[in-house]
């Protein structure tokens, strides 16, 4: 395990439940957002996300969320996702552990492939869980959204005084509608799994407060703690793969290198302007410059056409 730090920033390159028992001390993190691999089949880096049999993935999952727990502090707040497959045996562990306020669907749009068997899945469930139900976080008045009633309505009053409008605005229900990271958006980085930042935000604003700290234990994309960076929270990550790794180090601590490659964005089918003027296909090239020791750095004077 190595350890990452730039102020009140944590990487950890290692296994998450390895992690959780040897470094994060007891009662410690405000909020917690839980994304582990799904037990579905599907490939990452360097790791398939497919367990022996569902009791196994189970057994995996129980010992992380009781580390979970326990680096919690009695006032935090834990966010966990996973398969619409392995929510039920979850969600009846967790319930035992902690208190549910709430359970969130994160619905989106298709992806394109169809079921032809079975009705296909257009969400992912989420559970919102506390330690003690009578103190938590959640700032209603943060994530409000508007109230959308398809026509302007007004109170009437019968006494003659003149009416009032109905709030404009209203609280979340549990079911998100959230599209997910396309090749196209800005936000995309090169991750099979990646959480739009639309999510984060809402979840880190509703159960955080600035100077918070906010553990994502299945770092990915790290667009956790980029979330929490850019709202004043503190943020602890950890992150087994060295490709997603190298995500983090760039999006959250601003490195420009790793071991002498360069941390560039990723490359689209995009297209740049060159010293001239004309436009070309990018590489990785036009994004990052060799040092007089031999090292690449990123650059950022290259104008991105990512739409022409």
């Amino acid at each position: 395990m190595i350890k990452y730090e730039q102020h009140d920033h944590i990487i950890y390159h290692g296994d998450a439940l390895a992690t959780l028992r040897s470094t994060i001390e007891t009662a410690s993190v405000d909020l917690i957002f839980v994304d582990p691999p799904y037990n579905i089949g599907k490939k990452f880096a360097d790791f398939k996300d497919r367990w022996p049999s569902d009791a196994v993935y189970a057994e995996w999952a129980y010992a992380w969320i009781d580390e979970c727990i326990r680096v919690l502090k009695p006032s935090g707040t834990m966010y966990l996702m996973t398969s619409t497959q392995a929510m039920p045996y979850l969600d009846l562990y967790i319930r035992e552990r902690l208190t549910i306020l709430s359970r969130i669907v994160w619905s989106y749009d298709s992806s394109g492939l169809q079921a032809k068997k079975y009705y296909g899945s257009m969400y992912e469930p989420m559970l919102h869980c506390v330690k003690d139900a009578k103190a938590y976080t959640f700032n209603v008045d943060d994530i409000r959204i508007a109230a959308r009633t398809g026509a302007e309505r007004k109170l009437i009053d019968y006494r003659g005084k003149v009416p009032k409008r109905y709030s404009t605005t209203k609280v979340p229900e549990n079911v998100w509608h959230v599209p997910r990271v396309r090749y196209r958006m800005d936000e995309y980085e090169d991750h099979p799994a990646q959480k739009p930042q639309a999510l984060l935000e809402r979840i880190v604003r509703a159960s955080s407060h600035a100077g918070d700290t906010v553990l994502d234990p299945f770092a990915g994309t790290f667009t956790t703690a980029a979330v929490a960076q850019a709202f004043g929270r503190k943020s602890i990550s950890i992150e087994s793969q060295a490709a997603y790794l190298k995500i983090g180090l760039r999006r959250v601590l601003g490195f420009e290198t790793y071991q002498g490659e360069c941390l560039a964005r990723p490359v689209k089918n995009t297209r740049v302007r060159n010293g001239r003027g004309l436009k070309k296909a990018a590489t990785t090239e036009d994004f990052c410059s060799v040092t007089d020791d031999g090292e690449q750095k990123a650059l950022s004077g290259n104008t991105l056409l990512s739409d022409w």
